[in-house]
């Protein structure tokens, strides 16, 4: 990845950054996809089976993707004050891949807590860095390719994604626990490696103190900047509120539906927990679909800016969960509808993603200044951390003393449904007044000691 067609060249350390991000998030998604079939079917205590209910499992899935979105901000604190960016992404990733270790040698909720929480604090706390990281290997003469390369770092998630979520219910299903937790483990460990081996060729901006770092913060520029994007965040976690649930009330309505796929030429049944994998596959499509073709279509009639993008995914949102009431009515009135439904809400939930999440990321980039890149993509993935939050806190609050639910079957998904119209229709009003900035990573005081270490 040196040089496009017009002769600028991509910088020298996006490949390894591209290669460990699509290690790390085959570790991530690969666990995450069977965690509540883990929690619901498989869960031990002293060697006798432990499973948890479906709304327990609910809420254990979204406070835990709280707490991983949390922690990006301490993450980015520790990047930018102390460690800075190359120095933080290793150390904690050694965190994760133990992470990965408990969940896969306990199967208990002693090891199940263990593994959640250092994943959390390893997974979490690199995510800023990262993104952060893409961008600072950019400058003035090649920052008309900024926008494409974050598609790249997305293609590479969601392939990533893609394969670890058709495999690793597979292993679950075929070998257990152990070993399904376990190959995600080894892939942690060996983006870890990928990523140690680019130290010499990547540009990698040293930590700024706190004394230059609190006085950015508090730079009327940096006050801007956090308070304008904090107030759209708030907007944007409910789109995550939604989306995350792929992970959890999705796969377990997918449970209740006829999974066979019939293609003509061959019919074959799914797993519950694989039905996830249509979104990273569909994402490598729109991809490069919604880039060169549909975005430059829409251009030529109706100028489509970041926010224009974002708030059309925040509504196409709202269209995926309100397909899913209709089918789970079809599922309290005893029928069995096909898995087709939930493929066409992941179209829509899919499109809705790359113009929110893609678009956001690029967009928090571009609108922190020099000094606060990891801090603003922390606060950015703050956003996801609030979304599952009110996740977990919905499944907490419809529970009745009795045990019955405030919110049925396709109640719950018309309530979601209903809350991100609402959401989507406040935020076009606040992105039409939001004034966007610009800035692009400096080169001043570019070398970092520990880049040339061998």
């Amino acid at each position: 990845m040196e040089k496009t067609g017009s002769g600028i060249k991509y910088p020298k350390g996006i490949p390894y950054i591209i290669g460990n991000e699509l290690a790390e998030r085959f570790s991530y998604y690969g666990m995450r996809a069977i965690l509540v079939v883990f929690m619901t079917q498989y869960l031990m205590s002293s060697g006798k089976p432990d499973p948890m209910n479906e709304n327990e499992a609910t809420t254990w899935y979204h406070l835990f993707s709280m707490v991983n979105y949390f922690t990006p901000v301490i993450g980015a604190f520790i990047s930018d004050i102390l460690w800075g960016k190359y120095k933080t992404i290793i150390l904690l990733s050694v965190v994760y891949v133990l992470g990965h270790v408990a969940l896969a040698l306990d199967d208990s909720r002693t090891g199940l807590t263990i593994g959640l929480t250092l994943i959390a604090i390893g997974a979490g706390g690199i995510k800023p860095c990262v993104s952060a990281h893409v961008g600072d290997q950019f400058e003035e003469k090649n920052k008309i390719l900024l926008e494409k390369i974050f598609g790249y770092f997305y293609f590479s998630i969601n392939l990533g994604a893609a394969v670890s979520t058709l495999l690793i219910p597979v292993l679950l299903d075929k070998f257990g626990p152990h070993i399904a937790f376990g190959v995600p483990g080894l892939l942690m460990f060996l983006a870890t490696v990928v990523f140690r081996m680019g130290r010499k060729v990547f540009i990698a901006i040293p930590p700024v103190g706190w004394t230059a770092y609190k006085k950015d913060l508090f730079s009327p520029k940096g006050k801007k900047a956090f308070l304008n994007l904090s107030i759209m965040y708030i907007f944007i976690s409910i789109f995550w509120s939604l989306f995350d649930q792929t992970g959890s009330s999705w796969v377990l309505q997918a449970e209740k539906m006829d999974k066979t796929v019939n293609l003509g030429f061959i019919q074959f049944d799914l797993l519950a927990s694989q039905i996830q994998a249509i979104n990273p596959l569909l994402i490598m499509f729109f991809i490069p679909f919604c880039s060169y073709v549909l975005y430059p279509f829409i251009d030529k009639f109706f100028p489509l800016t970041s926010l224009r993008k974002i708030s059309i995914g925040l509504f196409l949102a709202g269209f995926s969960f309100a397909i899913l009431a209709v089918a789970e009515t079809s599922i309290m009135a005893g029928g069995k509808p096909g898995i087709i439904w939930q493929f066409w809400a992941y179209v829509i939930l899919t499109a809705a993603e790359v113009m929110v999440s893609i678009t956001g990321l690029e967009f928090s980039y571009t609108q922190a200044p020099n000094s606060m890149k990891s801090f603003v993509m922390g606060i950015w993935l703050l956003s996801v951390s609030l979304g599952n939050g009110i996740t977990a806190l919905v499944n907490t609050l419809i529970v009745n003393p009795d045990g019955s639910y405030k919110l049925n079957g396709s109640e719950y998904f018309w309530f979601f449904a209903g809350l991100m119209f609402v959401t989507s229709m406040v935020f076009v009003v606040i992105a039409m007044r939001y004034k966007v900035e610009s800035y692009i990573q400096t080169r001043e005081s570019l070398s970092d000691p520990l880049l040339t270490e061998n």
